[in-house]
């Protein structure tokens, strides 16, 4: 965070700052067991003051991923103790939205994040994943996908474990496997749902073909894809569809894999084992032409009194009020800093409008990694802190 009064915000505090277009963050029970049914279709329910709707599930306006709490992308291994006191501070801030996979680690994120929330377990919501082809004892990264129902029903079990929970409050397919139908996939989660293990279900990265076969056997919660200023895909179709369908969507990398915060400039070059070394759209060919897209954030953080980060987020959450953003990091600075962004940065419609004319006029090179080089990395990146009083 950026100053001292943004360090003490308190989770009270933050529910009195919400507004309009961007809601605050505040604490969301997580029923159990069969209280929370899956998501319906439209229309949609308001959501709470100070919350964000993923269909029938109730959320802070901002999450944390937690993908990169076991390794960074330049491949460090964070402080365990310090990554359980930055899940628990997240909470006392008003954080109740918590992500990971059985892919992240593989499994060693899971067990971070079920030690983190295990004293406030029953008031936030965990959600996970299953779909690589990782083996369910070892966590062996093998080839290819995994979802098989049978595969499904043991990889939540495991989840179960590692997490020390007895349900899985949204558990997505993390990759869509061609070889089973979609349609058995949903079979598998209904029947964990019909046994309390499950709560909701969601589907990351997927066809709009594959998200209505879904939506239509077994209703979606929430649809997870990348998601940020830096990559606008989804706005074309997936949202669209999700507003359609009355899903929720919740996006990762949402500050562009470190790009937005500011961190990185033309000189930037990438330690071995970073994955941004081989992503072309950081390639210095390419990071000159896209640093535009970062001056126009600091521009707007001037005139904001905020950072970077905090306006792509608030952007983002701005769009839609029932997309909701989950920045990854290990750092408890930066973690403050991101969720100021639902606190204390808003537009009004004509200052939203003028954002959204400037990021559509610029041009982003360059291409995203494929997706399993993103999903077995860290993608937190090192951002300049700005210290008390530097706004």
């Amino acid at each position: 965070m950026t100053s001292e009064r943004k360090n003490v915000l308190g989770r009270r505090s933050f529910l009195l700052s919400g507004g309009a277009l961007v809601a605050t963050p505040f604490l969301a029970t997580a029923a159990h067991p069969a209280a929370q049914q899956a998501a319906p279709s439209r229309p949609r329910a308001p959501a709470a003051d100070g919350r964000r709707r993923l269909g029938a599930l109730e959320v802070s306006s901002i999450g944390l991923g937690v993908q990169n709490m076991s390794r960074t992308c330049q491949t460090t291994i964070p402080s365990r103790p310090e990554m359980i006191n930055i899940i628990r501070t997240a909470f006392d801030r008003g954080v109740t939205l918590f992500d990971a996979a059985e892919a992240y680690g593989p499994h060693e994120v899971e067990r971070i994040l079920g030690e983190g929330v295990a004293p406030f377990r029953n008031q936030v919501v965990i959600a996970s994943k299953f779909g690589w082809n990782i083996d369910l004892e070892t966590g062996e990264r093998r080839p290819g996908l995994n979802s098989k129902p049978e595969h499904i029903k043991l990889a939540v079990e495991g989840m179960l474990k590692r997490l020390r929970t007895d349900r899985i409050d949204l558990v997505y397919q993390h990759r869509v496997d061609p070889e089973v139908p979609i349609e058995d996939v949903a079979g598998a989660v209904k029947e964990l749902m019909q046994q309390g293990k499950v709560l909701h279900w969601g589907l990351s990265e997927m066809g709009l073909d594959t998200l209505r076969r879904a939506h239509a056997t077994l209703p979606v919660t929430a649809v997870q894809n990348e998601y940020s200023m830096l990559w606008r895909g989804p706005e074309k179709e997936v949202i669209p569809t999700c507003e359609e369908l009355g899903i929720g969507f919740v996006s990762w990398s949402p500050l562009g894999v470190g790009f937005l915060t500011g961190a990185i400039d033309a000189n930037t070059r990438f330690a071995q084992g970073d994955i941004r070394g081989v992503e072309s759209r950081f390639s210095p060919e390419n990071v000159p032409h896209n640093l535009a897209l970062v001056g126009l954030l600091k521009r707007w953080a001037e005139r904001k009194r905020a950072t970077p980060a905090q306006i792509a987020l608030a952007w983002q959450m701005a769009q839609k009020p029932w997309i909701v953003p989950i920045p990854g990091t290990t750092q408890r600075a930066h973690m403050l800093e991101n969720i100021g962004a639902a606190a204390e940065v808003r537009f009004t419609s004509t200052e939203l409008a003028e954002l959204n004319g400037a990021v559509s006029a610029l041009e982003i090179r360059g291409a995203r990694l494929p997706d399993q080089v993103l999903v077995f990395s860290g993608v937190e990146a090192p951002r300049k802190t700005v210290r008390q009083g530097e706004r």
